[in-house]
């Protein structure tokens, strides 16, 4: 029986040349692609895919998000999450959100296709350099529930905080998420409140901290 696939990433050079190496596998059904979380759950609505890979890190929906619309809205597919971040935080609220694997894009082809194989027989994935940093921050947390609590923010907040983190102006990150400027900053305004900071420099530190943004 053929996996059928949907991918989704925002850069349209790694996305197109997993699509076509996709295209290839004899057992792989590759049913299209997308280049933001929420065109890439309207087209899991459509095509009812087997498995769904999602970069964590897209505009407008992230990779995260996405997993959780698609267990709430009882979608049958399973979401392999694709990213550049190693972050333990960030593995593991893919993980608590539903994801069925986590995948770095730094390892070669051929575990990604592995990964679908795996996720489409029902069985959870992980790179393996990921699997000892997770142990670790499991065991670091006690072994209890308390590892697997989200952070504060919510999906919208955690994008905004993103972008502000990676040196968007407010009209900047307006215009990411096709909402406006007024909302953004309201949404700035609560994420202050809840972290208690004061700035953008504070706001970039939790967000390389927490494994949201990078300072390459």
């Amino acid at each position: 029986m053929n996996v059928r696939v949907v991918l989704g990433d925002d850069h349209a050079m790694l996305r197109e040349g997993l699509a076509a190496l996709l295209q290839r596998e004899p057992d792989i059904e590759f049913l299209g692609q997308a280049g933001h979380g929420l065109d890439l759950l309207r087209l899991a609505r459509t095509v009812t895919p087997d498995v769904v890979i999602a970069d964590v890190a897209m505009p407008v929906m992230n990779g995260i998000e996405l997993v959780r619309r698609v267990r709430s809205e009882l979608l049958p597919c399973k979401v392999l999450c694709l990213s550049a971040s190693a972050q333990p935080s960030q593995v593991l609220m893919a993980m608590e959100a539903g994801a069925a694997g986590y995948v770095l894009k730094e390892n070669c082809y051929d575990e990604l296709a592995r990964a679908i194989r795996h996720t489409f027989n029902g069985q959870i994935f992980l790179s393996a350099e990921l699997v000892a940093p997770i142990m670790n921050a499991y065991r670091e947390a006690g072994g209890n529930d308390a590892a697997w609590v989200p952070p504060p923010l919510t999906w919208r907040e955690r994008e905004i905080t993103r972008l502000f983190a990676e040196g968007c102006s407010t009209q900047q990150v307006a215009d990411r998420l096709h909402i406006s400027a007024k909302t953004v900053a309201t949404h700035r305004a609560h994420v202050f409140r809840k972290l208690k900071i004061r700035s953008v420099a504070e706001l970039t530190r939790y967000a390389v901290k927490k494994g949201m943004a990078s300072l390459d």
